[in-house]
């Protein structure tokens, strides 16, 4: 019996650890870009580990969580403006991801972030 709960855990846990040996880059962290006509100005988004979302220095976007479908980020959250909440979901492309760039397009849109440690 314990040797069969052994298996268990270890067909669990190999697997996790093998994608985290690989030397992929994740995507969880804090992506940042200058803020247009602000370029000394940053403003981005935190991916938690656990699918929590934050925005960085965008008051009016406020991501609340993501979800990965193969290359397809999903962030969900609040759109707050004009005295006005409409919850939204933004479905993106990664084009690229590696250790400091994160390239994302959708929508006619491409977006460019850089990795930064950022405390809010």
């Amino acid at each position: 019996m314990k040797k069969g709960m052994t298996t268990s855990v270890l067909a669990a846990i190999v697997p996790a650890l093998l994608s985290a040996c690989s030397g992929e880059p994740g995507i969880e962290g804090t992506w940042v870009q200058p803020i247009p006509g602000a370029e000394t100005e940053i403003q981005g988004l935190r991916l938690e580990p656990d699918g929590k979302a934050s925005s960085v220095n965008m008051a009016t976007l406020l991501y609340e969580g993501w979800d990965l479908d193969g290359e397809t980020l999903i962030l969900h959250g609040k759109s707050i403006g004009n005295g006005i909440t409409i919850d939204f979901r933004d479905t993106m492309k990664i084009e690229k991801l590696t250790a400091d760039s994160l390239v994302l397009s959708g929508q006619g849109d491409t977006r460019r972030y850089s990795r930064k440690q950022y405390e809010q």
